[in-house]
This record gives C-alpha cells, sequence and structure tokens, in this order.
C-alpha cells in the first residue's frame, strides 16, 4: 500500500527520536522519573523500542503491530512528561509553557499515528 508523505514523516520523526536515546543518553536519563529504575537501560530500551517501531512501521505486515506499538509507548512516556511538570529539577530546565504544550501534543501523536491503522 502506497503511504502519504508524512507517514514516512512519522516513521522518520520515532527513528530519530530513538537514535537520539542513543546520541544523547544523558538528556533523557535526566528526566526519567525517580521511581524508575535503572533510568540508563530504561533510555535505551526506549530507544530501541522507536528504533524498531519506525522501522517496522515501514512493512505492511508489521504497521497495525507498530501503531499499537507506538500508541502504547507514548502513554508510558506521558509518565516522563507529567513527571517533568513537577518543575525545578525534574523539569531538566524545560519551560514549564512547553511542558505543558506537549501533554496534548501526545494526544495529536496518538491521532497521528491511528490515521494509518487499518
Amino acid at each position: 500500500m502506497e503511504q502519504t508523505w508524512d507517514f514516512y514523516l512519522m516513521a522518520a520523526m520515532y527513528g530519530f527520536a530513538g537514535l537520539m536515546h542513543f546520541i544523547k543518553p544523558k538528556v533523557y536519563i535526566k528526566v526519567m522519573p525517580d521511581f524508575m529504575p535503572k533510568p540508563r537501560l530504561m533510555v535505551y530500551l526506549s530507544g530501541v523500542a522507536e528504533v524498531v517501531l519506525a522501522i517496522a512501521l515501514l512493512f505492511s505486515k508489521l504497521m497495525n503491530w507498530a501503531i499499537l506499538g507506538i500508541v502504547a509507548m507514548l502513554a508510558v512516556f506521558m509518565i516522563v512528561h507529567i513527571n517533568m511538570l513537577r518543575g525545578g529539577k525534574h523539569a531538566a530546565g524545560v519551560p514549564m509553557w512547553i511542558l505543558i504544550l506537549r501533554i496534548p501534543i501526545q494526544a495529536v501523536l496518538v491521532w497521528w499515528a491511528f490515521q494509518y491503522y487499518n
């Protein structure tokens, strides 16, 4: 099935985001909630998940599973976004208005992924 440019943009976005977990892990480790075990491992595992899901999107037999995985991943990442709303060291220097804006953006990302679910 032929996909539109924004589908490939979505796949590239998740692939790039996943790679960034390996390129700049300290950025992601810094925002991990205190209760999460082994933050470095969690950052690397989430990076692997994003890259694998981005690649899986490109295979028609895996696309629906990849979309469900992306939605589940976004739900789990919401834990980090909410934790960052606590401010202070948890916000890692990100302005509060951006942290607040990220919450509805998560909903848009879920909607975007579901546009391709068959």
